[in-house]
């Protein structure tokens, strides 16, 4: 079986809402390979995947919680700090927050865990971004900027 891959861009926000609007004006069209999770930076990307919130979406593979209050008991994090890290994951596309039966579920979308064999790409224009992504093992960065 090949590898999956999960693709990540890294552009600032003007470049982000730039490519959003043409998108939406229909002057772009994503190519299927481009990244589906976008970051403005290495530190946002960092700060959303620390290791405390891995752990958190490890608990949402492993364990299938049927809440957020079952999912708050699981991760002992609190209601408040709980809420806002998976509405932040949810805003990146790294997690889903489905609604069943009056519940709220949160349930995995993409991330390294999930398929713990996969190789991260990332896309950027920036060159500082591929150094960074290089010093940290990033095995496939990609210049997009032609």
């Amino acid at each position: 079986m090949g590898k999956k891959v999960m693709k990540i861009g890294v552009m600032s926000k003007e470049e982000y809402r730039e490519r959003t609007i043409a998108i939406a004006k229909g002057e772009y069209t994503p190519k299927s390979n481009e990244p589906k999770i976008w970051f403005e930076s290495l530190q946002s990307m960092a700060q959303v995947l620390n290791n405390e919130n891995q752990k958190l979406l490890q608990t949402i593979l492993e364990e299938h919680p049927r809440s957020i209050k079952e999912l708050e008991e699981l991760s002992g994090r609190s209601s408040s700090n709980l809420s806002r890290t998976l509405k932040t994951m949810a805003r990146y596309g790294i997690i889903a927050l489905e609604k069943k039966d009056k519940r709220v579920v949160p349930v995995v979308k993409a991330l390294k865990q999930e398929f713990p064999e996969a190789i991260i790409s990332i896309d950027t224009v920036r060159g500082e971004v591929a150094r960074q992504c290089a010093d940290l093992g990033i095995g496939l960065i990609n210049d997009v900027s032609a």
